[in-house]
């Protein structure tokens, strides 16, 4: 096994859940591996929406594999999400994510929610995960369904059944975003013989409380690029009223410079 998807995958059997925080370009992915973060995913929404393009539609596949070759340049464990694959080929996407691998990206997030408010057919998505890990079986596919997330009827039966085709096609963990009720995440972790991924929500359980639950994982989603924006608006607006324009833990030029190597394109 490649010592770095090794790594990574040791990473999710800790004694604390992983703190999987979302970049979305190099500074922002560079500020996090300086701060100590061993691992670090993208987030579709900040790739999409700083790029000029909407997400989950499939419209970022060349934008999200020229950060990947920026972020894997950099000292820290990368996976990417890849929203739905950018195809409904399996082919395809096993194709795509092999691009990533080569980069040297570790571990990717697949997901099943379609742009249209619903779940894409199981059996296609599974059939996704095992095109993938024919080619790549050490690289750490995190499978995302969106039962919850999308407000499916009755979403636990179908967020069951739904992660057991995808283990059973290869999947290396589970993504359930848009749920952190303790006593449900811990019926997932009982009935799931994977990671499990949980989404962060402000005011929600700490990381600990959802360890103690049994998520092996815990992701920051868009929550880090919607907290930037929401700060660059505030000063803004402060600029503009008179306000304090200081906002607490602000980087220096020199640091921000400091964060791009000598000589880097």
């Amino acid at each position: 096994m490649n010592d770095r998807r090794a790594e990574f995958r040791a990473l999710h059997r800790g004694d604390r859940p992983l703190l999987l925080p979302n970049a979305w370009d190099h500074a922002s992915a560079a500020a996090l591996a300086a701060r100590g973060h061993p691992a670090v995913g993208t987030t579709s929404l900040g790739v999409a929406a700083a790029a000029g393009l909407p997400d989950g539609v499939a419209a970022t596949a060349a934008e999200t594999l020229a950060l990947a070759r920026r972020l894997t340049r950099l000292p820290v464990l990368l996976t990417v999400d890849v929203e739905g694959g950018f195809s409904d080929d399996a082919a395809d996407v096993a194709g795509y994510v092999a691009e990533l691998a080569g980069l040297g990206v570790v571990g990717i997030n697949l997901e099943d929610g379609r742009a249209d408010g619903t779940l894409a057919d199981v059996d296609a998505t599974a059939e996704k995960i095992a095109a993938i890990k024919a080619v790549l079986p050490d690289l750490f596919v995190n499978a995302r369904t969106d039962a919850w997330w999308l407000g499916v009827d009755d979403p636990l039966p179908q967020t069951l059944a739904r992660a057991q085709v995808y283990r059973a096609a290869g999947a290396d963990g589970i993504f359930v975003p848009g749920t952190v009720h303790l006593a449900t995440l811990r019926v997932l972790a009982e009935r799931l013989d994977v990671p499990l991924n949980v989404l962060f929500q402000p005011g929600g359980p700490g990381l600990d409380e959802l360890g103690r639950a049994g998520a092996a994982r815990v992701s920051t989603g868009s929550l880090l690029f919607r907290a930037a924006l929401g700060a660059a608006l505030a000063t803004a607006d402060a600029v503009r009223t008179g306000g304090p324009t200081t906002p607490a833990g602000l980087p220096s030029y020199a640091e921000v410079q400091g964060l791009v190597p000598t000589g880097s394109d």
